[in-house]
């Protein structure tokens, strides 16, 4: 018996179900046309088994990587975000079958676009994901600061408890959108209005 032909064909066996669990996945979104940018599943009306982890990872810098390989496709990645739930300061992937943990280093969605929009007369702000979420900033979907790797770093609530890091070019259009003042302290404030909503964030 060759004692290392075990934890090879181990790892082989957890790749091979890793890639089988992820196209089943992509093949349920597909099939049930949950692919389209506007459209996310209901996610918190699903209560299934967890069943286990797979090397699914994402980066801080917004790249997934599947067993060790960067996703390329921004199809897949898109139709995967439909689909992450957050629980217990754990990431998944959910269906209504089975829930998956993955690993991701900060948050899993990333804003690259900023717009003001006007709703019934009032100017909001407005953002845009990578993975085409839309995200009008209100009391539910606020602005705030947070540290991250020692830098601190902008977000944006977006849904089920996950939230999405304001890239750096997109958080400068927003500076321009608002006002920069000094707090008591001498540090730098952004002020910001979205609606009715007043948000004052320090850097």
């Amino acid at each position: 018996m060759n004692n290392h032909e075990n934890p090879s064909n181990s790892a082989k066996e957890t790749a091979q179900a890793d890639n089988k669990n992820l196209m089943a996945i992509a093949q349920y979104l597909k099939d049930g046309q949950f692919g389209h940018k506007k459209s996310i599943p209901p996610l918190e009306q699903w209560h299934p088994k967890h069943c286990g982890a797979m090397d699914l990872k994402v980066k801080a810098n917004g790249e997934w990587w599947h067993e060790g390989q960067l996703i390329k496709r921004q199809a897949l990645i898109n139709l995967f975000s439909t689909v992450l739930w957050k629980e217990a300061d754990k990431f998944y992937l959910k269906t209504p079958v089975e829930q998956i943990e993955i690993e991701v280093e900060d948050e899993p969605l990333f804003v690259n676009q900023v717009d003001e929009i006007q709703i019934e007369g009032q100017r909001y702000i407005q953002f845009t994901t990578t993975t085409d979420d839309i995200v009008v900033v209100d009391a539910t979907h606020r602005i705030f600061m947070r540290e991250f790797a020692g830098e601190l770093r902008p977000y944006v609530q977006v849904r089920f408890g996950l939230n999405a890091l304001i890239q750096r070019a997109t958080f400068m259009h927003l500076v321009q959108m608002g006002e920069l003042t000094e707090n008591e302290q001498g540090q730098a404030q952004l002020s910001l209005k979205s609606g009715n909503l007043h948000l004052q964030l320090d850097s």
